[in-house]
């Protein structure tokens, strides 16, 4: 079983989103997710009876779940780590990290809906040198932001930047993502917030949680008490929706603002989807 000797662990955590406008809508759930090392990850899979990689388990890491360069084959044999040390080099990260942690959803019983990742990664003096937030939307499509040195301030990446991707019906694509990580340690503290074009904030979203070892008796409790977790995820967005639409909250087409979706990876027909 995994042990104090790996950095991989999980978090036991609540999400929250809080809307203020136009009208007010707010919720939080449970969660648990894994923070895993991505070199550790074949060990978990050799290590851990309830965990795998790229093979059906109660939890499964699938490399093809994650960053992948638009250029790829979807079917490429290159590894997440791999594949986001390519993603860095193309954003002037020329010597890969020597470390990289990632905050994340895995497949459960072969079904996977992961709304964001969370990469952090670390240099040769095992510093925390930049992080790499992995959106994904409910027609699969992925956009990866990068936060470089320049914006770490303390244990904190922090970036206000463009949203340029469809991520909610119910929020305008001309917005900006405010991003304040906090990077993981025993306890779990991230913030995306949303801000319109005029500069006001009118969403919150936090993530919070605390650290616990992944082994698998944990793995075993956490299915049980968070059963299907990724199923649920994706219900409770759908859920919410259906509370938002009866809201009358204005409603967004995503083949409107086809040049506000921009450097998405994966994307599913965007120019057809209504």
């Amino acid at each position: 079983m995994a042990n104090a000797a790996f950095n991989s662990c999980l978090y036991k955590a609540k999400v929250m989103h809080h809307r203020m406008a136009p009208k007010v809508h707010r919720f939080h759930y449970e969660v648990f997710m894994f923070y895993l090392d991505l070199d550790e990850i074949d060990t978990l899979h050799n290590k851990l009876k309830l965990m795998s990689r790229n093979r059906f388990n109660l939890f499964n890491f699938r490399d093809k779940d994650h960053l992948q360069l638009p250029r790829e084959n979807p079917d490429t044999n290159k590894t997440t780590r791999q594949h986001l040390n390519d993603y860095l080099l193309a954003n002037g990260i020329a010597i890969a990290p020597k470390r990289i942690m990632v905050l994340t959803n895995l497949c459960t019983l072969g079904y996977q809906f992961n709304p964001v990742s969370f990469y952090f990664c670390y240099d040769e003096q095992d510093k925390p040198v930049c992080s790499v937030v992995e959106v994904c939307n409910t027609f699969r499509e992925m956009k990866p932001y990068f936060l470089g040195s320049a914006t770490k301030t303390g244990d904190t990446f922090k970036l206000n930047t463009e949203k340029y991707f469809y991520v909610s019906p119910f929020i305008d694509m001309d917005t900006h993502f405010d991003f304040d990580l906090h990077i993981p340690g025993e306890k779990l503290q991230i913030r995306i917030d949303d801000y319109d074009k005029q500069g006001n904030r009118f969403f919150i979203s936090t993530l919070t949680g605390n650290r616990k070892p992944l082994n698998d008796t944990n793995l075993l409790k956490y299915f049980i008490s968070f059963p299907l977790i990724t199923l649920k995820v994706i219900g409770l967005i759908h859920w919410q929706a259906l509370k938002l639409w009866f809201k009358k909250i204005p409603y967004h087409k995503k083949a409107d603002d086809k040049d506000l979706q921009q450097e998405v990876y994966r994307p599913y027909k965007s120019n057809y989807i209504t």
